[in-house]
């Protein structure tokens, strides 16, 4: 069977609940701790490392290059080195990056409008147990 009749195979069998499908690894990337926060940066534009880096408060210069190195294998994000002096790496969504950081920001708001009721749920929990 050829690669591309596996893919669409996989593809149309697609199920994020199964362990061994890829759709649990493109979700896992999406979602990750620093994915969601590249992703809806980057949905206000073009950014470079170190605005990125800015903008993403807490996220390392190694966690911050290696999460845009998966995304951008993932097709999510594009690099594009500029030949000037000083050397310049300009990070922005593709075309698939800026779809999936529309639905992941939704969720990142969803937190925030809701993170009141999330810590009440907490502490009452705790308060329970304890």
């Amino acid at each position: 069977m050829s690669v591309r009749k596996e893919v669409s195979a996989i593809v149309r069998q697609a199920d994020v609940n199964n362990a061994t499908c890829p759709s649990r690894g493109v979700l896992e990337h999406l979602t990750s701790r620093w994915g969601v926060l590249i992703l809806a940066v980057l949905l206000d534009g073009t950014q470079r490392f170190s605005e990125l880096r800015r903008a993403v408060g807490g996220v390392s210069e190694k966690m911050l290059a290696q999460t845009l190195q998966t995304l951008e294998r993932d097709g999510f994000v594009r690099r594009e080195a500029q030949t000037v002096i000083p050397p310049r790496v300009d990070y922005s969504l593709t075309r698939l990056g800026e779809e999936a950081a529309r639905q992941v920001w939704a969720l990142a708001r969803w937190s925030e409008a809701h993170v009141a009721a999330v810590i009440g749920a907490r502490e009452a929990y705790d308060r329970a147990r304890s």
